[in-house]
């Protein structure tokens, strides 16, 4: 082994366990136990073990942890403990078993580095004495009068407690400080209503705000009091209880604030102290695309499972206005249940969007179907936007033919032959029909992808042809709106409707032709002035350069004075 070698011992480092067989981990073995956590097993109480290879540290448990957890302090983490350090003599030249315990921050030098080393390996509750060479110390210098020059110490520490530090947005801005684990494993999103509560202090103890007892809700990206909150809650799980400490920059900035209403004033350039506890939070969902239908969870489903098109569910609600006004609700008793079945237009859009993105409790949907059921959901799907089309009713059908299509969307689940046949082809209709609905709405980009989709299938179909190049030709893509409308024309030259979308396609390209050429002139005859106008400078400058001698050689002459190198043939050096 290498002497100089400082890297902390590990498992693979297959050190010889001595312990008894009785010795048993509780967190490993179900015959229970308490000696200590699973980490720890090597580490019989009252047994010397090297932390650093190179013996620069030796660790022996005195009392293992009380803490079931297997978690130790991180480098940046403010721990608090009791120590007693010794000379190798036994004499005692610091302890604070007669006075306050000792905080400090883990692993930034606060200390020296065998106890950097050394505390990083227990748990709270635990004590231990580690025997620290002179190199991980105080050195060949040591510390006078009480620690001699090059002397190994020996430290009986007792870890009361530690708390984790975080650098929240890693830049020193925002640091956090775990006074309380919080609950679970999520944290909340942008998007989602958090419940806090909170005081917030300058550094020396003078408050300047505070939440009302009942607390305080805000949606995450917007913020509360300062730029801070919004950055902590996103790094917290519930129940979380935290101290953060918070640079100008994402508290009150460098001109502070003045007071407000019953808020105390923040003086210029002040760093905060904040206690944050997360009392709650509640997920929030964009259920549609143009974020008409939002979802705010308020109690989180059984299941993973969703219902989709065609299923039944049951449920219960309470319609309110913006001002909190009822409007209507239903089935909030048990003799009054609300049957909906998904996509058949028995609520308003809105709501049947959002109970398609509910977990459920007991629902048949699509994918319980099997090919011949899928095939005829879809078919009926395709029956009920064509009447929504005919109506004129064009968004509530197109979301009618998407509704179907996704009945029929993989063909993986359909028998081969007819059956699959059959799926593919009500696939292609209901894209093409949504297509035609899309194209209405000026919804284009939606038409090229609709209609690629079925040319994926029928590379030739001419529906689909037909419509992207009336989607490329109102998005201006003239060239691909020509290459569609020539595939149609060259299948079907009669195409009555074809030639009359070349006839638009051939007009709108003129007008682009003349659009350019009026643009490129504009932009020539703009570059032709300015050459005119840089010409004339330049002559006018020639004539006020001092004349050259007839007789001048070399070719190149450097005119001082003028910002160009000019170069003058010898044969009209006089001109």
């Amino acid at each position: 082994m290498d002497p100089d070698d400082e890297r902390l011992v590990t498992k693979e480092d297959k050190i010889e366990d001595v312990r008894p067989k009785s010795f048993r981990c509780e967190m490993h073995d179900k015959s229970g136990g308490e000696d200590g956590p699973p980490e720890l097993k090597m580490k019989e109480v009252g047994v010397e073990r090297k932390l650093l290879k190179n013996g620069g540290l030796t660790k022996t448990v005195v009392k293992h942890g009380t803490c079931k957890h297997p978690k130790s302090p991180l480098s940046g983490d403010e721990v608090t403990v009791h120590y007693t350090g010794t000379l190798p003599d036994g004499t005692v030249f610091d302890s604070t078993r007669d006075k306050e315990p000792f905080t400090f921050k883990l692993g930034v030098g606060q200390v020296i580095r065998g106890w950097d080393k050394g505390v990083k390996t227990m748990r709270k509750g635990e004590q231990a004495v580690f025997t620290v060479q002179p190199q991980y110390a105080y050195g060949k210098a040591g510390q006078p009068p009480g620690i001699p020059p090059d002397t190994p110490l020996r430290f009986d520490i007792e870890l009361l407690s530690w708390c984790s530090v975080k650098d929240v947005c890693r830049d020193g801005g925002v640091m956090k400080k775990i006074v309380r684990e919080g609950k679970s494993w999520e944290t909340p999103k942008d998007s989602d209503e958090v419940k806090v509560n909170y005081e917030v202090k300058l550094e020396d103890g003078t408050l300047i705000s505070k939440s009302p007892d009942d607390g305080v809700k805000f949606i995450v990206e917007e913020g509360w009091l300062c730029p801070a909150f919004k950055h902590a809650v996103k790094s917290m799980k519930i129940e979380e209880v935290v101290v953060l400490m918070v640079q100008p920059e994402y508290g009150f900035g460098i001109d502070g604030r003045e007071a407000k209403d019953s808020e105390g004033p923040v003086p210029l350039n002040a760093t905060l102290i904040v206690d944050l506890e997360l009392v709650s939070w509640n997920s929030v969902e964009i259920v549609t695309d143009d974020k008409k239908v939002i979802k705010k969870i308020t109690k989180k489903g059984e299941s993973y499972e969703k219902p989709n098109g065609g299923s039944t569910v049951t449920i219960k609600y309470v319609g309110t206005l913006s001002d909190g006004a009822i409007f209507e609700k239903r089935g909030l008793h048990p003799e009054d249940p609300v049957t909906v079945t998904i996509d058949d237009d028995q609520v308003v859009p809105g709501l049947e969007e959002t109970l398609a993105t509910m977990k459920k409790g007991e629902a048949k949907d699509s994918w319980d179907l099997d090919g011949p059921q899928k095939i005829a959901a879809a078919a009926k799907k395709k029956d009920q936007g064509n009447d929504l089309f005919k109506k004129g009713k064009l968004f509530f059908a197109a979301r009618k033919y998407e509704k179907g299509g996704r009945h029929v969307e993989y063909e993986s689940i359909f028998a081969d032959g007819d059956e699959k046949n059959d799926a593919r082809s009500l696939k292609m209709t209901l894209k093409l029909n949504e297509a035609a609905c899309r194209l209405k709405l000026n919804s284009f980009p939606e038409v090229v992808d609709l209609t690629s989709k079925v040319l994926e299938i029928d590379s030739m179909n001419l529906k689909a042809l037909f419509r992207r190049a009336q989607a490329y030709s109102a998005m201006m893509d003239l060239e691909l709106a020509e290459q569609d409308l020539k595939k149609v024309l060259e299948s079907d030259p009669n195409n009555r409707d074809a030639k009359l979308e070349q006839k638009k396609l051939n007009k709108k390209q003129v007008a682009h032709r003349k659009t350019e050429a009026k643009l490129y002139g504009n932009m020539f005859a703009r570059l032709i002035k300015m050459e005119e106008k840089e010409s004339k400078q330049a002559d006018k400058g020639l004539a006020n350069l001092p004349q050259v001698p007839a007789l001048i050689n070399p070719a190149e002459v450097s005119v001082q004075g003028y910002n160009q190198r000019v170069t003058v043939c010898p044969s009209h050096a006089g001109c």
